[in-house]
């Protein structure tokens, strides 16, 4: 983080004064796979904003008391995390955001070792922990009841933790590797997801969306089509104004592309020279290698051993050793 300033928000409001960057922001910008040039006209605007729109969904499921049982879980994932019990390609640590994979998890961005669009790879089997029981019952099932998702449908769930003026950069969700909808649950504040921003750098900069989805606490929001598909997506720090925590719940293809047992797994944990997971190359070529190994020697134990070294809370309430696994389920909210 630049010297002076508390988070992401406060270098945004400096950096995008001045009128040399404002112009070079604003000529083109990203918006998925394709430039979109900035100057359209009303009716290209509309139809671009319609393909957007219609790739969406959105409902209010979660009541307040509902919402809040469900943050004390995701305090209590925190926690674990802080003290070690999870296995390391489960925690993804970024400035002002960190990352939970549970049941499935995949490299990208500054963890990959050939970059680019499709060379995502999932993590092999067993190197996440399984998606929580606390998940599946007060979130994924009140999902399927409702008939927003079918049942079986999840096999990967994410919880991003973000911090006041935290951000995540714009992105598509990989398409060799998660079928669609991309479904989330927003929780602990409001936010905006922004459409066709693009991020620089040096200084950082965002540009001007095409399109600001509210994303309200307990608001379920589905991804598909164009709106998955043909534009990225984004949080942009200023969007960040209080905690916010979102669970992302995605199916991962059977074909997606794992890594294979010669290929080395980068840091999946950042330092304080991140952004959000976009690690300067020679920060990881100095930690990769060091991470890599503890992931190894990880994955060499005994698994006695390994369950051990991340499980050492005794559980008698479940099978699944699942901290949480006594506490009742949330009903379904008639919120819309």
């Amino acid at each position: 983080m630049a010297e002076g300033f508390s988070d992401l928000r406060q270098l945004l409001r400096v950096k995008q004064k001045n009128a040399v960057d404002n112009e070079c922001q604003g000529k083109r910008f990203m918006s998925g796979p394709f430039y979109w040039s900035q100057y359209r006209t009303i009716e290209e605007e509309i139809a671009l904003l319609d393909m957007i729109k219609t790739g969406i969904k959105q409902k209010r499921l979660f009541d307040d008391a509902q919402c809040t049982k469900i943050e004390e879980k995701i305090d209590r994932v925190v926690e674990r995390a802080e003290k070690g019990k999870y296995k390391p390609c489960t925690v993804d640590r970024a400035p002002l955001r960190n990352k939970y994979f549970f049941g499935e998890g995949y490299t990208y961005g500054s963890q990959l070792a050939r970059k680019g669009p499709g060379m995502e790879r999932l993590y092999r089997p067993g190197q996440v922990d399984p998606i929580p029981s606390w998940v599946t019952r007060l979130v994924i099932n009140p999902l399927v009841r409702t008939g927003i998702i079918p049942e079986g449908f999840v096999n990967s769930a994410v919880i991003n933790d973000y911090r006041p003026g935290g951000c995540i950069v714009s992105h598509i969700d990989p398409v060799h590797i998660f079928d669609r909808p991309i479904v989330s649950v927003s929780f602990m504040s409001d936010s905006m997801l922004s459409f066709g921003c693009k991020f620089t750098f040096k200084p950082i900069r965002v540009s001007k969306p095409i399109f600001c989805l509210p994303l309200e606490r307990g608001c379920v929001t589905l991804l598909s089509g164009f709106a998955a598909d043909e534009i990225t997506h984004c949080v942009r720090p200023e969007d960040t104004v209080a905690r916010r925590a979102v669970i992302i719940l995605r199916r991962v293809l059977p074909t997606a592309p794992r890594l294979g047992c010669d290929e080395d797994v980068l840091s999946p944990v950042a330092n304080n020279s991140d952004i959000n997971g976009l690690s300067r190359p020679e920060d990881n070529k100095r930690r990769g290698r060091k991470r890599s190994v503890a992931i190894q020697a990880y994955e060499d134990m005994p698994k006695r051993a390994r369950a051990d070294s991340y499980n050492t809370e005794p559980d008698q309430t479940s099978p699944l050793s699942d901290p949480d696994e006594k506490l009742d389920g949330c009903q379904i909210s008639s919120a819309t």
